[in-house]
This record gives C-alpha cells, sequence and structure tokens, in this order.
C-alpha cells in the first residue's frame, strides 16, 4: 500500500485547487479626475459591505498615493470577484483624514465610485458596483 502523503495524485489535486483559486483574483483600477492642486494626498478606500461604510478603518483596504492636478490613478491588486464600493478623498492638507465642516459636511474634496448626486450622508448601494473576475477600471470625479 501507498502512503498518502506520497501518492503522486494526490500532488495534482492540490495543483489543480491552486490554479483553480489563482483564476479568481482581479484588479480594480480607480483613476480620480477633478484633483484641484498637486498639495497632500488622495486616498481611495474600498469597501465590499454596508457596515462600516465610510469610515475609513472598516474599509477591506486603503490607497494613498500624492496628489497631482492632473488627477490620479490607483490599483486595488487581487480582488475577488464581488460587490464593492470606493471612496476617494483629497486630503489637501495632508492630515489623513477628510476634514468636515460642522461635522457632517466635507472641507475637501471628495467622490464616490458611480459618482452619485447625493442629498444626505452616502450609503453604500450608492456607490457599489460588480467587480468580474476580468476586472474593471472606476473613474471617480471629485467635488468641492
Amino acid at each position: 500500500m501507498i502512503p498518502v502523503h506520497s501518492h503522486p495524485w494526490r500532488w495534482l489535486g492540490i495543483s489543480a485547487l491552486a490554479l483553480a483559486g489563482a483564476g479568481q483574483a482581479a484588479d480594480l483600477v480607480v483613476a480620480v479626475d477633478g484633483v484641484r492642486a498637486a498639495d497632500g494626498q488622495v486616498k481611495l478606500m474600498l469597501f465590499d459591505r454596508e457596515e462600516g461604510f465610510r469610515k475609513e478603518d472598516q474599509a477591506r483596504q486603503v490607497l494613498t498615493v500624492p496628489a497631482t492636478s492632473a488627477g490620479v490613478a490607483a490599483t486595488f491588486a487581487g480582488l475577488p470577484p464581488g460587490r464593492y464600493a470606493v471612496i476617494a478623498y483629497h486630503d489637501e492638507n495632508g492630515d489623513g483624514k477628510l476634514n468636515l465642516r460642522f461635522g457632517m459636511f466635507p472641507k475637501e474634496g471628495y467622490g464616490l465610485s458611480n459618482n452619485p448626486r447625493l442629498s444626505g450622508p452616502p450609503k453604500f448601494r450608492d456607490a457599489a458596483f460588480e467587480l468580474g473576475e476580468a476586472g474593471r477600471r472606476i473613474d471617480i470625479r471629485l467635488a468641492y
């Protein structure tokens, strides 16, 4: 009897599982337009659920890129297909957060995937989109 750990078919099965999982990761390219100055940085927050939406510490992933008045782009790599939403903001003063007026209204430029027109705080469903296995590019326009 051949021990299970040395059976050649066992490695074939493990290799097949590894290859199946490798094809299911997608890249999300996010282009941000309307950055008014090259001061500070642009933050991109990726969310995969409604709970915690808008809270940076609840984001699935956060990317930070230097601001340029020509706009910026960044890639969230290796994501499983699914439903996502992105919030982008221009941290002009470089303090690491979106500054608010009266604790509610953004003082710095911000935008969401789908570029929705909002009345009130944005919700996950306003910005949600589907990411397939082939990946995707989205464009976000900042509002100041």
